[in-house]
């Protein structure tokens, strides 16, 4: 069967249905309208047996027809983020004031509804189970944790995602070994002193400058106490302190994320911020905390997957179209959370078109877009990766 000619055969109802979803997004845990829209779109296929999962996300359970026991997991992100599209010539352009599918996230959820229609229309050739997950909330890494602690990925063998690439021309799919993208922590630091009026600073303890020293203080462990081959970031976003001019100020904030390949690394890191913090604001006579968000792990594609992974891509488009040496990213992708339950692979579908420039500009742009071809490149991918591995073909 050639699944790449079925999938463009339904180019116009992949089109159609990313542009629906890309005129209506919806930001982190509130993506309401586009779970309804997924599950009807899934009762119209026939897959009728789905369920909410966190209030917005929804799974969605194919059995094929033949006798087996194996399970495959297929995952989609589906929120948008809090940006104003800047796209006003888009006939598509979103319709949501300040929200806008910058992240690729519409043509994900339109791809694995195409690999569930192809994936239904073929049930007579495979057995066991092909699980769709229509993931909420990739955006602030909650949706994955949330999947994983339903028991969704219970039984599974494999699970594969995909994600759209500016960086990659359309045509051109990553499978890149080890690995791919980041941890991602959240931190915030809440520092306490007293106030004082400015003439009299030795009566207080100013907090703004303990904010500063431990700002200056945080830069050194990356510059000075990591390895310049051990990729990590440590970045300070957000700083408030004082309630006026002349007051030495009482209290300060700072917020930040780090970011890692390794997990030794990332503990390390969290650690020395922790004590950077505190042992500085005791210095000066204040007090600090340091609270902790986990937003996700590092992504790493098994070395011993990606073959196969690589494989599918190759019967699709042919040996050409894989690139297995894409560089790493320090942006991060809660898929990290069903790799560390399931075995799995996440792949990168090129979306650069020359003659659309829109098409080649980075993630989280205001005038993002993507060549649409990808998306039925997208649902063979997930429809060849699955009908192989319930067939027993690759694992």
């Amino acid at each position: 069967m050639d699944l790449y000619k079925e999938a463009q055969e339904l180019q116009s109802y992949l089109s159609s249905l990313r542009r629906e979803l890309h005129r209506h997004p919806e930001v982190s845990r509130k993506e309401f309208w586009t779970a309804g829209r997924i599950e009807q779109e899934l009762d119209a296929i026939g897959i009728t047996e789905h369920q909410r999962v966190d209030g917005s996300g929804v799974c969605a359970v194919l059995r094929g027809e033949k006798p087996g026991e194996r399970v495959m997991a297929l995952r989609a992100d589906i929120d948008a983020l809090a940006i104003e599209e800047n796209h006003p010539d888009l006939d598509y352009c979103s319709e949501q004031p300040g929200v806008m599918h910058a992240c690729g996230h519409d043509g994900h959820t339109a791809a694995l509804l195409g690999g569930a229609r192809l994936l239904y229309a073929h049930r007579a050739d495979f057995g066991g189970e092909v699980r769709f997950f229509f993931q909420h909330a990739e955006e602030v890494g909650w949706g994955g944790k949330q999947f994983v602690k339903a028991g969704l990925c219970e039984g599974a063998g494999r699970v594969f995602g995909i994600h759209m690439a500016p960086d990659l021309p359309l045509g051109k799919v990553g499978v890149t070994p080890g690995p791919n993208n980041a941890s991602v922590d959240h931190f915030t630091v809440r520092i306490q002193g007293r106030a004082a009026h400015v003439s009299t600073p030795h009566m207080g303890v100013d907090a703004l400058y303990i904010a500063s020293q431990i700002v200056v203080a945080l830069q050194p462990l990356v510059s000075r106490r990591t390895s310049p081959i051990d990729p990590v970031i440590l970045g300070v976003g957000k700083m408030s302190a004082g309630t006026s001019y002349n007051i030495v100020a009482e209290s300060a904030l700072l917020e930040g994320t780090t970011r890692t390949f390794s997990g030794d690394t990332r503990v390390w890191i969290n650690g020395e911020i922790d004590r950077v913090c505190m042992e500085t604001a005791k210095l000066y006579g204040g007090e600090a905390t340091v609270e902790w968000e986990d937003f996700t792990g590092p992504l790493v594609n098994p070395s011993e997957l990606c073959p196969e992974a690589a494989g599918v891509v190759a019967k699709v488009l042919g040996p050409q179209a894989v690139v297995d040496h894409r560089p790493l990213s320090l942006v991060g992708d809660d898929f990290a959370e069903y790799q560390t339950v399931i075995p799995g692979v996440y792949g990168f579908v090129g979306t650069a078109s020359p003659d659309r420039p829109d098409t080649a500009l980075p993630l989280h742009n205001d005038r993002f877009d993507l060549s649409e071809e990808a998306l039925a490149i997208t649902a063979a991918l997930h429809t060849e990766y699955a009908l192989e591995y319930l067939s027993g073909a690759i694992g």
